[in-house]
């Protein structure tokens, strides 16, 4: 095949990948963080998500390398294994705590959905209306997923262009609502908030690296995976500029903090009244629910990917024989997802949530610094990108022991529960490894 004859899967241009990226990072991400955001960086929550645009380009340089290096629709773990070949629990243990960061995305969501569903049912704040929401999205999409139903891909452009459009028209409206000392003193709770804030809301940002987990599908990828990435975070975080600064200019923090969990539709209503309350509620829901959807989906292929691989244990790749889903993956996550939106806190979702992401961040770079003469990459570029990362994950990890110590305990018993259990299986498989040698 010749380089002008497009293989029948490079389906995918710019403004496709673009869609891939925005659509997954503002899957829920404005719509779940915007009062957490104000609540620690107060009137410079606008900075807040500057900041975490900023560290996810910084990433985003180290996926775009590797993805470009290793050209898989496999998922970001496997670049560990080429990284550490001498140790491939390394690849192993990232690709449990991806999944574990989906749960908490994946509850992320839920909670959202179920928080804005209360408040569009007049059932504001009411947590049994949120958790039999969050828990009834769950389970629907677990019914959807099993059943082997998969929306259009037209269908899923819809939803993206629809909450665009509607936080676009938040945007430019609530112009008209901003009051100037709604926006000073800047730095009302300190610079060192802005840091803090950046760093919990970084799950916003989360979404970018499905456009490498579409490369074999991408025409012309050595140009338009590094334009749809940074094209896709430029875009999210212009418009989460906008709307973080409409809402501090036309709410006082307070005001936000109190509908933390619904934060983005009160700010709405100033300049768009109760129906940009309504308007707001309605896409938060439609774009949670496809985002629970696609992460549904995404996770539980993961899932069954790394335990054909053996890095999972192997019911996880066990499939139904009529949908051809990976059906036991599919349960378990969303029992997972259920079982973590139960914690009912927003800032503990949340702070798991980025955390992770961050960390699976730090770990894509360090793997890119090890691989930069296979990359080209720019070392101190990337070794910047390592000590941001590192620098923010300490900041988060501070400001949760001094002001959240139940939410950091919380979160160390997560991961150790996720650390025990990947230590476990690869003893096993190590060990049933050996066993199968000494058979003569």
């Amino acid at each position: 095949m010749t380089p002008s004859t497009p293989s029948p899967r490079e389906t995918l241009g710019l403004k496709e990948l673009i869609a891939i990226g925005v659509g997954g990072m503002i899957g829920g991400g404005i719509f779940s963080v915007l009062g957490l955001a104000v609540k620690v960086g107060g009137h410079a929550a606008p900075i807040a998500f500057g900041l975490g645009g900023l560290i996810a380009m910084l990433t985003a340089y180290s996926f775009i390398k590797l993805a470009l290096t290793y050209r898989s629709d496999g998922a970001s773990f496997t670049y560990l294994e080429h990284a550490f070949p001498a140790h491939p629990s390394a690849a192993g243990l990232l690709g449990w705590t991806v999944i574990a960061g989906y749960v908490g995305t994946l509850s992320l969501y839920a909670f959202t959905f179920g928080a804005y569903g209360a408040d569009l049912l007049g059932s504001t704040g009411s947590v049994p209306v949120r958790l039999v929401l969050s828990t009834g999205i769950l389970l629907f999409f677990m019914v959807v997923n099993l059943s082997g139903v998969r929306s259009s891909g037209r269908t899923e452009d819809l939803i993206v262009y629809t909450k665009l459009t509607i936080l676009v028209l938040i945007a430019i409206a609530g112009t008209t609502s901003i009051k100037r000392d709604h926006l000073v003193p800047v730095f009302d709770h300190g610079i060192d908030a802005v840091f803090i804030a950046g760093a919990m809301i970084f799950v916003a940002y989360e979404g970018f690296e499905l456009i490498t987990n579409a490369i074999c599908e991408t025409r012309d990828p050595e140009r338009n995976i590094p334009r749809g990435i940074y094209g896709s975070v430029i875009i999210t975080t212009l418009l989460y500029l906008c709307i973080a600064f409409v809402a501090v200019g036309s709410l006082s923090p307070k005001e936000l903090v109190a509908a933390e969990e619904y934060a983005l539709a009160v700010a709405a209503e100033p300049s768009l009244g109760n129906a940009g309350r309504v308007l707001v509620a309605i896409a938060a829901m439609l774009a949670t629910s496809s985002a629970i959807n696609a992460t549904a989906f995404g996770s539980s292929r993961m899932m069954s990917q790394m335990a054909t691989e053996k890095m999972m244990p192997k019911a996880f790749s066990f499939r139904s024989r009529k949908a051809d889903v990976p059906w036991v993956a599919i349960v378990v996550m969303t029992g997972m997802g259920i079982a973590f939106t139960l914690l009912n806190s927003l800032e503990t979702i949340a702070a798991y949530s980025s955390l992770t992401f961050l960390l699976v961040s730090l770990c894509i770079a360090v793997a890119n610094f090890k691989l930069h003469a296979k990359t080209h990459a720019n070392r101190p570029l990337v070794a910047f990108a390592i000590l941001v990362v590192l620098v923010t994950i300490g900041l988060l990890i501070r400001h949760m022991w001094t002001e959240t110590r139940e939410t950091l305990l919380a979160i160390l018993i997560m991961y150790g529960a996720v650390f025990v259990m990947e230590f476990v299986f690869s003893q096993r498989s190590r060990l049933g490894r050996k066993l199968v040698r000494r058979v003569p």
